[in-house]
């Protein structure tokens, strides 16, 4: 195990031999890594956290830490990751509240951009990327294969869906549809799918077609959200299906 010698690590902590630790880190005594994790310096984890294998965290992070809440008391609340996390310079991801569940979770294969912040009891999935100063909320959740922008402040409980794309300076304070694009540029509108994205991510021709079919009928203004909805559940295919079932258990609203 390679640990310098200015690290700080308290008794209880797991730490695989497989593991690097790099300068002035700090790990509290509850938690355990995964293999071959890598803490470059300056890292400080903290609380009840479980961490995957080979996760990356860069200076000045801290993970597990309390979270930004004036009702959180100490109670042993936890912070799950996943693998094959990128976590970059000073991101910030608290732990769980009592009330929000216990528990604030980072999937798998995700890259944390500088100064990401995580807010208690969210919920981020995998494959996602979150660019520089991006900032949750508590309590958002977060699909996988989400880009979401640089400087975009999500609201509490908001849910932007899978293989959605969210511009940078988005301001989020309604639910973002899934294979969507929603931009600041547009107004805070969606303005129709993630074309580009998709077919990095393998969609096929045939796929892309049907969601343009149903986001022309949800977004062309000519019907209002109930009767799109109407039109589209005619269509086939899986992904306009989950595109349907997202707006209908939808709790803020959506942008679009």
């Amino acid at each position: 195990m390679k640990i310098h010698p200015s690290a700080v690590i308290a008794p209880g902590a797991v730490i695989p031999e497989s593991c690097t630790v790099g300068p002035f880190c700090t790990i509290g005594p509850e938690i355990v890594l995964g293999e071959e994790c890598r803490l470059i310096s300056h890292v400080v984890l903290d609380g009840r956290t479980r961490i995957g294998a080979r996760n990356v965290f860069y200076p000045f992070c801290s993970v597990g830490v309390a979270p930004q809440d004036l009702k959180y008391k100490g109670e042993p609340t936890e912070t799950v990751l996943g693998d094959d996390n990128t976590i970059r310079e000073s991101v910030t991801i608290s732990r769980g509240t009592v009330g929000g569940g216990g528990v604030t979770r980072i999937g798998s294969n995700c890259l944390l951009m500088t100064c990401v912040h995580i807010g208690h009891d969210s919920h981020v999935g995998n494959y996602c990327i979150l660019a520089n100063a991006a900032t949750l909320a508590g309590h958002v959740t977060i699909e996988d294969h989400v880009t979401l922008g640089a400087f975009c402040p999500v609201h509490q409980h908001c849910v932007i869906g899978a293989y959605a794309f969210v511009g940078g300076g988005t301001i989020v304070t309604q639910d973002v549809l899934p294979f969507s694009l929603t931009s600041a540029k547009r107004e805070n509108k969606a303005f129709g799918i993630n074309k580009i994205g998709l077919e990095r991510r393998g969609f096929s021709t045939e796929r892309l077609e049907r969601l343009q079919k149903a986001y022309r009928l949800l977004l062309s203004g000519k019907m209002n959200t109930t009767q799109a909805l109407e039109k589209m559940r005619t269509l086939e295919g899986d992904d306009v299906a989950l595109l349907v079932q997202f707006i209908e258990r939808s709790h803020r609203g959506v942008i679009k």
